[in-house]
């Protein structure tokens, strides 16, 4: 399961997220069958907005951008469910 956040669902990965404790959660649950991928353009301009880097949450990792890494993984055959 990969989980690609981008535009404004970037925000649950990010320090002060309302669902970091479930992500870690689910991260130590599932370390080998779970990726939360974060968008590296959504963050760019999250930080210029905010004029200072948004930190994430240590199991994020940034991907180039989003909308690629969904269609990169459809590709593989992946499903896109969207909530």
């Amino acid at each position: 399961i990969e989980i690609v956040a981008y535009g404004p669902g970037l925000k649950m990965y990010t320090m002060d997220s309302p669902v970091k404790d479930r992500i870690a959660a689910m991260s130590l649950q599932h370390p080998d069958e779970m990726q939360f991928s974060a968008c590296g353009n959504t963050l760019r301009k999250m930080s210029e907005k905010a004029g200072k880097d948004v930190k994430l949450l240590s199991e994020a990792v940034v991907v180039p951008a989003g909308v690629v890494r969904l269609m990169e993984l459809h590709q593989e055959g992946y499903d896109y469910i969207r909530p």
